[in-house]
């Protein structure tokens, strides 16, 4: 069995880090998606494509895959840089802007 072990990304519609600390093993499909011909979804005879394991850190993760003899490949995340604003929302409606407010 192979799967890969990643710290999943925030969604587009998400501003916060929620669902984004734990570390998540999925496991890779062993067989080719089919394409239902009456309804035109797709399906896989493999079962373990459809498990994700959360775990709380990436050594626990890694361990786990040990453990059960699973090959695993890691990926790392790209972290990024808050983007943190000294006067926050209330900025935009301050009396004491320097440059011109028009809408």
């Amino acid at each position: 069995m192979r799967a890969r072990i990643y710290q999943p990304a925030r969604t587009a519609m998400q501003s916060g880090t929620a669902k984004t600390r734990n570390w998540v093993l999925e496991f890779v499909n062993e067989t080719a998606r089919e394409v239902d011909p009456l309804m035109g979804w797709t399906s896989s005879a493999d079962t373990q494509a459809q498990v994700k394991l959360t775990f709380d850190s990436k050594e626990a993760a890694l361990d786990y895959a040990k453990d059960k003899g699973i090959v695993a490949v890691v990926t790392d995340p790209k972290k990024r840089k808050p983007v943190i604003r000294l006067g926050g929302y209330g900025e935009n409606f301050a009396t004491n802007r320097r440059g011109v407010w028009t809408h």
